[in-house]
């Protein structure tokens, strides 16, 4: 008993602190702005301070994505890499699966709409629904999909500078993936609530109307992202030619700055990224969740996020090719259990990545 009153005595004892999504009102962060300006006045706010001491990164993240018992993807390969960033995530499984359906066999369970209603409103009962940031990623139900929507807009009027960061996965290489009633949601619904979206050329494409045949058309749909809602854009790949030939491939960024006085400025950007001869699940999720952590930091400067983000890329893949052709042998092609991320060995990559690919400010 004497142990339980000193601690409570401990307790009574530490300086009070100011809610993170109160400090908001005392910064002067203004609750309208690109995601640039959101991202700066998060940075300001996810730093609690008292008298005796100093907690960085108080900053919060809502992932809702898919989760496997074995491997990494959606939530497997977000959360760890946040976490290491110094992010606080939040959960939401939209499957639960023994693995990726890359396997030859798979089991789990799917999350309903209704399910995940249930689950944000056990949030919201305690009064713990206040977000920085928001992640989600692949899913295949429309219903599901718009309570997402539902979900972001009201974190949203409880934090209007809350940064909502969406890969809209529809599909690739010129075909969907996902069930085609997806794309209307996505186009209407998900893209005008989003601050930052990761899609790939196809996606792009599918969400704009455009082909992409030249770097002036990437430029032209990222225009068009922008006027949708997103203040970021990341085209994470494209089937442009490459300036240093064809074993690499072209990917595009767009930044649109809001200044004070309502006009903007863009930062546009072209990075030139190795191709790597295997087939990785999980990367694309494990792409978001870098983005959100590196516009984090660098949040005007797309330049240095970006090459952050690929450079991560670039370590995590090299080290599981690396990794999955030793344990393959000679000769033999690496199996899928072979080819989950190195997610744990990449560590200090994730946390301070070495630049090994620059982008082009265009």
């Amino acid at each position: 008993m004497l142990h339980v009153l000193q601690f409570s005595v401990w307790l009574l004892k530490l300086p009070s602190r100011i809610p993170i999504w109160k400090q908001r009102e005392q910064v002067g962060c203004s609750p309208c702005g690109s995601q640039a300006s959101k991202a700066r006045c998060i940075r300001a706010t996810c730093m609690e301070r008292s008298n005796n001491f100093t907690h960085e990164m108080e900053c919060r993240v809502l992932s809702i994505q898919s989760h496997v018992v074995r491997g990494y993807v959606g939530n497997k390969s977000a959360s760890f890499p946040l976490q290491v960033m110094g992010f606080e995530v939040d959960s939401i499984n939209s499957v639960q699966f023994s693995n990726h359906t890359g396997y030859a066999h798979w089991k789990g369970q799917v999350l309903t709409a209704d399910e995940l209603h249930v689950l944000y409103e056990g949030i919201k009962l305690n009064n713990v629904n206040h977000y920085d940031y928001v992640l989600t990623g692949y899913t295949r139900d429309t219903s599901f999909l718009e309570m997402v929507v539902d979900i972001v807009q009201e974190l949203k009027r409880a934090n209007p500078n809350l940064v909502y960061v969406c890969d809209p996965v529809l599909g690739d290489h010129g075909s969907m993936y996902v069930p085609q009633n997806l794309y209307p949601v996505y186009k209407e619904k998900v893209v005008p609530v989003a601050d930052i979206i990761t899609p790939n050329q196809f996606e792009a494409e599918l969400l704009t109307g455009k082909n992409i045949s030249t770097e002036k058309d990437a430029v032209e749909v990222m225009d068009l992202l922008h006027n949708m809602g997103p203040d970021t854009v990341v085209i994470t790949s494209s089937d442009l030619p490459s300036r240093l030939g064809d074993r690499f491939l072209v990917s595009l960024g767009s930044q649109r700055i809001v200044r004070p006085d309502g006009t903007f400025s863009t930062q546009r950007i072209r990075i030139e990224v190795p191709k790597v001869d295997a087939v990785f699940v999980g990367t694309g999720d494990l792409f978001a969740a870098m983005l959100l952590a590196w516009t984090h930091h660098y949040p005007t400067d797309l330049k240095t996020a970006c090459e952050k983000t690929f450079s991560v890329m670039h370590h995590v893949i090299q080290r599981t090719i690396s990794y999955a052709h030793e344990m393959a042998g000679p000769g033999r092609r690496p199996s899928p259990p072979q080819l989950e991320l190195r997610m744990v060995q990449s560590k200090a990559d994730i946390e301070d990545p070495a630049i090994v690919m620059e982008a082009t400010v265009l």
